[in-house]
């Protein structure tokens, strides 16, 4: 269960992947792996918006085309820059899919070798904090599949 302190839980317990408070049957589990997601770098976006700039020159004056193209820069070089963002994913057989981001793809491997090894190993179990990585995506948990419409911490 994520605490008021911006720390989520991600536990193995009889047999259930625990991520907050969605529960997941381990022998559902059909991938788990720690990756790097690139960002959407939507180049087509960029020309609509140049597009939507030539309609506003040809039907008005130079200042609404000198804040569209400012603004129009400014989300292209912020699409352009943005980082990579590693995230641990672990979908089910019934399509559902959960996503957990951390700083570190490191953390992330670490936490899908343990939940790998508890799907070959029934008896095992384990617990692990990590803190909530707020950002421009939102919060450190996304659930989508079947449906879900997702979860917002």
């Amino acid at each position: 269960m994520p605490s008021p302190g911006g720390v989520l839980e991600i536990a193995v317990k009889r047999r259930m992947l625990w991520i907050g408070s969605a529960a997941l049957p381990l022998h559902n589990l059909t991938r788990v792996e720690a990756i790097k997601i690139k960002p959407e770098r939507n180049v087509l976006r960029f020309l609509l918006g140049m597009a939507l700039v030539a309609v506003v020159y040809s039907v008005t004056d130079w200042v609404p085309v000198l804040i569209l193209l400012i603004v129009l820069a400014g989300y292209f070089i912020k699409m352009m820059v943005a980082p990579e963002k590693p995230v641990l994913v672990v979908e089910t057989a019934g399509g559902s899919r959960v996503l957990v981001t951390l700083p570190s793809v490191d953390e992330l491997r670490t936490i899908a070798g343990r939940v790998v090894h508890a799907i070959d190993h029934p008896e095992a179990e384990f617990t692990a904090y990590v803190h909530q990585l707020n950002n421009y995506n939102g919060p450190v948990f996304n659930q989508n599949g079947g449906q879900n419409t997702g979860i917002r911490l």
